[in-house]
């Protein structure tokens, strides 16, 4: 019996990693790349899921890693490269709501570094500031080399925005103990 429990075991792993294999993943319609390019790195998904907004999907979220993790702080705290990649689902998106939705995710999140933060915040709008459509896509990339988030807008560079300080504050809107989100917070790490 132990023998048969084992090989059954071992068939299931066996399909479970031939699916994680597979170069996208579908999360609430969207199709997610499980790796993406960002200088001359791999970054390796390492969760992704829907955030929601009184009962509307508004958009999807990924996060990738040049190193999984499951720990939201070491991840905040990482001076490596690091992305999340936002697609829009919902017309109901303008870049008023969403810069809103940044504003009081950066109060959540960068506690007292708040008002030394707040210069970049609004430059950080300003490039967020673009009429959004759906399907519209953002990724936010940390450079550590010259510690800086990169926002894209559909493959796009709006332009940087410097500061590890800065970096912290935004991943953690997603991870922080106080999270726009505990369900995305959850997926994004993989849980």
């Amino acid at each position: 019996m132990k023998k048969i429990l084992l090989a059954f075991t071992l068939l299931l792993s066996f399909q479970f990693s031939t699916v994680s294999a597979q170069n996208t993943l579908e999360v609430n319609g969207v199709t997610v790349p499980r790796k993406i390019e960002f200088q001359n790195k791999t970054l390796q998904l390492n969760g992704a899921g829907g955030r929601s907004k009184m009962w509307l999907e508004v958009y999807v979220q990924a996060l990738y890693l040049s190193q999984l993790s499951q720990d939201p702080q070491f991840i905040i705290d990482s001076d490596t490269e690091m992305a999340v990649r936002i697609e829009i689902t919902s017309s109901m998106v303008s870049s008023n709501k969403l810069t809103k939705a940044m504003n009081t995710g950066f109060e959540k999140s960068a506690g007292s570094n708040l008002e030394e933060l707040r210069p970049r915040i609004e430059d950080f709008k300003k490039l967020l500031s673009d009429p959004i459509t759906e399907k519209d896509i953002f990724v936010l990339a940390y450079n550590p080399f010259d510690q800086t988030i990169n926002v894209y807008k559909n493959e796009t560079l709006k332009g940087k925005i410097p500061g590890f300080d800065f970096k912290k504050a935004l991943f953690g809107i997603w991870l922080s103990n106080k999270p726009v989100d505990q369900t995305l917070k959850e997926n994004l790490l993989g849980k």
